[in-house]
This record gives C-alpha cells, sequence and structure tokens, in this order.
C-alpha cells in the first residue's frame, strides 16, 4: 500500500531501499528555502541497522502490513525454538538470532504473538509479563524495610532484577520481560 511520505508514523513499517524498515521517529521541517519534509530515523527489522532518511510530500512510500499471529511456545532444541499456531496448530521454527535476547523468557505454554511478512517471521512480542520463581535473594538486613529500598535476585531463568526486601528465594513474582522489571508479588506464590 503507497502512503504519502509525510504520513510515515513512528511504528508503521515500509519497504524503502528493497529491505524492511520499522519507522522510529519523525519530525516535520520547513526549511527557509526549498519544500517541507518529513525527517525519519528508521531501523532494519531484520538486522537493526538504522538510518536516517527525508521524504517529500511529492514521494509515495510503499508501506507493509504484517500479519500478527497468536503462536504457543513448544519447546527449544540447540538454538532453535519450536511455535505453534493457535489457530490453525501449524508448527513452525524461530532461530535465537531473530528472538534475541528475548529468549530467555520463554515459558512452556506461553502464547506470544508472532508478525509474518510474506510467511517469513519478522519478530515476536513476548506478553507483558510473566510468573517466575526467585531462586536467589540476599536476606533481609534489618530497617531495610523501612525504606523503599531493593535488592538483587536471581529468576529461575539466571536473570538478575532488583527485588522489594520482602522478597525470599522460592517466591514467584510477576515481571516485565521488557524491561526486566519487578512488577509484584505473583498471586498464589
Amino acid at each position: 500500500m503507497k502512503v504519502n511520505g509525510n504520513s510515515l508514523r513512528p511504528g508503521y513499517v515500509i519497504e524503502h531501499k528493497s529491505r524492511l524498515w520499522v519507522v522510529v521517529k519523525t519530525a516535520h521541517t520547513q526549511p527557509g528555502k526549498g519544500g517541507a519534509y518529513l525527517q525519519a530515523e528508521l531501523k532494519d527489522i531484520r538486522d537493526g541497522t538504522k538510518l536516517n532518511e527525508r521524504f517529500r510530500a511529492s514521494e509515495d512510500v510503499e508501506r507493509v502490513r504484517l500479519e500478527t499471529r497468536d503462536c504457543q511456545f513448544l519447546f527449544t532444541s540447540d538454538d532453535v525454538h519450536t511455535f505453534m499456531d493457535q489457530d490453525t496448530f501449524d508448527q513452525f521454527e524461530i532461530k535465537d538470532s531473530v528472538l534475541g535476547e528475548d529468549s530467555i523468557f520463554l515459558c512452556d505454554h506461553m502464547v506470544v504473538q508472532i508478525n509474518f511478512y510474506e510467511e517469513e517471521v519478522i519478530s515476536v512480542t513476548l506478553p507483558d509479563s510473566i510468573v517466575l520463581m526467585v531462586t536467589e535473594a540476599d536476606p533481609v538486613v534489618k530497617g531495610q524495610t523501612a525504606t523503599s529500598s531493593f535488592k538483587p535476585a536471581v529468576l529461575e531463568n539466571g536473570v538478575r532484577i532488583m527485588v522489594p526486601p520482602h522478597i525470599e528465594s522460592g517466591t514467584r513474582v510477576v515481571v516485565n520481560p521488557h524491561e526486566r522489571t519487578y512488577v509484584e508479588r505473583a498471586k498464589n506464590s
């Protein structure tokens, strides 16, 4: 779908210079001399390289629509993760390089959103919160609970986060995997 160069917004995925880019930032510029243009910061979807590009109102850009599917994580073998489409029950594999660092947050039966472009996996989006067990936590220091301080802890997947002083080893906590932060103590922990 062709769109006007001035109508680009952050989050749009476009095809430009034979590659797929996601628009990260935009700024409209009206120089004193010459026509107005849109300055866009683009990030390559596949390799993460960045590009700053100018688009004039007279230019058309190819906007790409990604197909998003809810898929369930099944298992990992070496550096390949197997998922199942929730609607069609088709199974497919995604290499660790596509998931990147987020792969350590994959849990059995977790449902994630996978973006496809022409049947190629472009990105995987984890849920906003995941329940994990704390395997290591420093003991509470007397008087520390009176302040709003945090202490380091290690989760069952090996990720280090900061938790409130009352969280002990063996406690299940809700974690934001995107920011790698503690959210709250899990219910029924």
